[in-house]
């Protein structure tokens, strides 16, 4: 008998427990997909806003929740196992706010085409531009519509730094939060990647004899940039002008504007677009020497301006691809650190700004 009773209620607890795990992985899993999630930084191309083991809450009601567009997958797997022959047409619920320069924001990378959109690897970046901004970078300096904006605290920089032959003190680079770069050729010349307030810490050290951001000349054509045209002679440090497409927006269509919009037309908003000579034929059969825009796009660059892949890179974001805000930095994890002080305890619930 009490061999019985000890069955019976093993087999109810089992039950139960399987039912609250069951429950409590739908609320998960709703909360995932409506409010919040969570990401994790892999990269350095946000320092120092965000730094590699940061763990991010990202809100997806600021902007409005992009309701899911592949729903055969599975949660939890890094966006890998999943069946896309079933997909929903993109749709966003009401947000807060529309998306504003200078609010760090989480998006599906663009260009994964082999990929659906909300499997698409998830990105980090800062949104500079929004649509039917004019954005122009000059000498590294950010101008919107003509006006110069200010920079994030923590935006860096390539520096070459050089000095009297004496080597920098590694201890005096580590309090100071510099982690990438080093001595470059002779031990006198250093590439270090850094702030500007760190630039102007570091220049006043007695054997520095010169600190100088890494600029490249304007004019200085780098074909890897976007939009790879040699009607636009652009690079990292000096790039643009380009107005930023808007929803509505209609635009000249010629073999200079092409290779701007070129992609937006035939993949983002997926039309048959047929080029002939640099110039446009015909777009879905129709003759066409003008665009109308059906979505909002955005400009995105890291706050690590010379080692980030971003919109200088690959181009526009689509208003479909964005995720959400990132809110806070909930943990923060040194893997390089022995098990009981991995944990960054002065970052833990810190605002993205």
């Amino acid at each position: 008998m009490p061999i019985f009773i000890k069955s019976h209620f093993s087999k109810k607890n089992i039950f139960d427990w399987l039912k609250a795990i069951g429950l409590a992985l739908l609320v998960v899993i709703f909360i995932r997909a409506f409010f919040f999630e969570c990401f994790t930084i892999p990269t350095t191309s946000m320092e120092k806003t965000l730094i590699e083991g940061d763990f991010i809450l990202v809100s997806k009601m600021n902007y409005g929740t992009r309701t899911p567009i592949t729903p055969l997958s599975v949660p939890f797997v890094n966006y890998r196992l999943y069946n896309d022959w079933w997909q929903f047409p993109y749709f966003r619920l009401s947000g807060y706010s529309s998306i504003k320069a200078n609010e760090v924001i989480v998006f599906n990378y663009p260009i994964e085409d082999e990929k659906p959109i909300d499997k698409r690897t998830p990105f980090v970046k800062r949104c500079v531009a929004v649509p039917r901004d004019t954005l122009k970078i000059i000498n590294s300096k950010i101008f919107i519509n003509g006006k110069e904006q200010t920079e994030p605290d923590n935006a860096e920089f390539n520096y070459i730094v050089k000095t009297d032959s004496t080597q920098i003190d590694q201890e005096e680079l580590e309090k100071l939060g510099i982690t990438e770069g080093g001595p470059v050729m002779d031990i006198s010349t250093y590439n270090l990647t850094m702030t500007r307030k760190n630039a102007e810490k570091i220049k006043k050290l007695p054997i520095i004899l010169k600190t100088e951001v890494m600029c490249e000349d304007s004019g200085l054509y780098a074909e890897n940039l976007f939009p790879s045209s040699m009607y636009y002679t652009w690079n990292m440090d000096n790039y643009g002008p380009v107005v930023i497409p808007a929803k509505g927006m209609t635009v000249k269509l010629n073999k200079i504007t092409l290779p701007l919009y070129y992609r937006i037309i035939s993949v983002y908003e997926d039309n048959i677009l047929v080029v002939k000579n640099d110039s446009i034929c015909e777009i879905n059969g129709k003759p066409a020497k003008t665009y109308t825009f059906k979505m909002n796009y955005y400009f995105t660059l890291g706050d690590n301006r010379h080692n980030s892949a971003d919109s200088r890179f690959w181009g526009f974001v689509p208003e479909d691809h964005v995720i959400g805000k990132a809110a806070m930095i909930w943990v923060s994890i040194d893997k390089s650190k022995s098990f009981l002080y991995r944990i960054r305890w002065d970052r833990c619930f810190k605002a993205i700004k």
